[in-house]
């Protein structure tokens, strides 16, 4: 994708769209690198229902409007009212980042490498063979699946509340490596390395959790849970993985690593993380 850097002066807007939109932290951490950068620009959080969300989108097009992140429950029927998708887009079959040039509007995914540098940052052993179990089937578990099978080349298990949808991402995705869709009962838990909660369990709830203790207590001892919400920071699957002595880490390197990337698609401007990051604490984000 061909990137046009923004006239300084020009007054830029970009915008999220989810539903809910409240609780987000991502104004924070864009305003902080539109003033990094020393642009004009303004992001604003927009509850959007899903009934309204073409004519959402189609407002994108409009001048001086860089595009759009997606959250819940965006990401995948959004596809169709775009003009064209990354091939990352493509593949993993969701959008959370929507790019505008010249009327165009181009989808593109950064949760997926926003969420690769969030695991290494974590301490991901990139040399280890155990497999990743994924706790979703969403736009977020997709872009799981994608870096799982595609960047880390793991045997992958997807694991969800409804398992037709889990059976119809892991179809999805056959062909890119070892994927099974199975109850949680199933999974071999013994041999996993890597945990994601791809699912929202937990978001409005901190005692809500995607997945029983019993089987958090049969994961290897130097297994990683990764819990893509962030808000709160200790929801009850990081409370009860650090009870039994494993290593868990909140969504919040996530939500920076994927707002940098999205930041740099729109502006052509490469924001060090750090400034996101550092938005977030400010904005009353705990570590």
């Amino acid at each position: 994708m061909r990137v046009t850097v923004p006239d300084p002066d020009q007054a830029l807007r970009a915008y999220l769209y989810a539903d809910p939109a409240a609780h987000s932290l991502s104004p924070h951490m864009h305003a902080a690198a539109f003033a990094h950068a020393g642009l004009n620009g303004t992001y604003e959080a927009r509850r959007v229902l899903p009934a309204d969300l073409p004519q959402a989108v189609q407002a994108l097009r409009s001048a001086g409007t860089l595009g759009a992140n997606l959250s819940l429950p965006h990401k995948e029927t959004v596809l169709p009212l775009l003009d064209d998708l990354s091939s990352a887009a493509r593949l993993i079959g969701a959008v959370n980042t929507i790019v505008h040039r010249g009327g165009q509007l181009s989808g593109d995914n950064t949760d997926a490498p926003g969420l690769l540098a969030a695991l290494r940052d974590a301490g991901l052993d990139d040399a280890g063979r155990g497999s990743v179990v994924i706790l979703g089937a969403g736009g977020a578990a997709r872009a799981a699946a994608f870096v799982a099978l595609s960047d880390l080349a793991r045997p992958t298990w997807v694991v969800n509340r409804t398992l037709g949808r889990a059976q119809a991402l892991a179809a999805d995705f056959s062909g890119l490596g070892n994927v099974q869709a199975a109850p949680a009962i199933d999974v071999p838990w013994e041999a996993a390395q890597v945990v994601i909660n791809a699912s929202s369990a937990g978001l409005n709830d901190p005692d809500q959790t995607p997945l029983d203790a019993t089987f958090l207590a049969r994961l290897p001892a130097g297994a990683l849970i990764y819990d893509m919400v962030y808000k709160p920071a200790e929801t009850r699957l990081i409370r009860e993985a650090h009870a039994r002595g494993l290593r868990a880490h909140n969504g919040l390197g996530m939500l920076a690593h994927q707002a940098r990337l999205a930041f740099q698609a729109w502006t052509g401007t490469d924001v060090p993380v750090q400034v996101f990051l550092d938005a977030l604490r400010a904005a009353g984000a705990p570590r």
